[in-house]
């Protein structure tokens, strides 16, 4: 199964508070118990970890601001749009 098949199927378990076994197997990403392995072997091999540091790295780049947040507000919600802080 590809890398992001399964990050997609454990950010859904994860998202839904869902068990494992009860990944829909109709949504394509395989078994849960596949993408549980996944995410353990991922964790084991410091992929998170890295993540993380990237991810704190690039905040600490822009100032304190993060770049992919998101901000809004209510006449934005009324017209559906979002606008990106840069």
């Amino acid at each position: 199964m590809a890398d992001r098949l399964c990050l997609q199927g454990i950010l859904y378990v994860l998202y839904n508070d869902i068990a494992w076994q009860l990944l829909p197997l109709e949504l394509g990403f395989d078994s849960g118990q596949t993408c549980w392995r996944r995410l353990e072997r991922w964790q084991q091999a410091g992929v998170f970890d890295q993540l993380h540091r990237i991810l704190l790295s690039q905040l600490n780049a822009t100032g304190g601001r993060a770049p992919w947040r998101g901000v809004g507000d209510h006449s934005s919600v009324a017209g559906s749009r979002v606008v990106l802080s840069g």
